[in-house]
């Protein structure tokens, strides 16, 4: 049986359609502020409120792979089997009770916070880990003001980061623009 890791993780899962430098800043943000032990990438097949990727679940893999190849504490994984779907509860439960993990972190941007209580089963995903929510440009404040952030009240921890000026659909948008 697999002892329990009483250290804290981190858990930034999405589709990463494409990854990008912007996702592995937050990352290494969250692991200094939070003093995470490890930062988990878990990409999934596909998001739930959005079309199909544009990417192959393959070169999305390989391209969160490739950004992260010198960042140790950072591991870049697919666990939709393993969970048995994409949907975010189904990857905390899974974490807990088959890999005994506790202590997670649940890191999204500001413009995630803004829909979360749309997502399945999310006070369930708040109860079983600390939700953590990074700075978005033109996101925060009415992120602040969102129906999670009210039902949470002072239980959020909101990192104020730089901005972050990539994201992934530019990065799609440029890439259909060169097709």
């Amino acid at each position: 049986m697999q002892r329990p890791l009483n250290k804290s993780i981190g858990l930034l899962g999405g589709s990463f359609d494409p990854a990008h430098k912007g996702h592995l800043e937050i990352s290494k943000i969250a692991i200094k502020k939070l003093k995470l032990k490890k930062l988990l990438w878990v990409v999934s097949k596909k998001n739930p409120f959005k079309n199909k990727p544009l990417y192959s679940l393959k070169q999305r893999i390989i391209k969160a792979k490739r950004i992260v190849k010198n960042s140790e504490n950072i591991q870049v994984s697919y666990l939709d089997k393993s969970a048995g779907s994409s949907r975010s509860i189904n990857l905390v439960n899974y974490l807990i009770k088959k890999k005994k993990l506790k202590n997670i972190h649940f890191i999204i941007g500001s413009d995630n916070l803004i829909k979360f209580h749309k997502w399945k089963s999310w006070k369930k995903i708040v109860k079983l880990t600390k939700l953590v929510v990074f700075s978005r440009m033109g996101y925060d404040k009415k992120a602040k003001k969102s129906i999670v952030a009210n039902f949470l009240k002072n239980k959020i921890i909101f990192i104020n980061n730089k901005p972050i000026v990539i994201s992934s659909t530019k990065l799609r948008k440029k890439a259909l623009k060169n097709f």
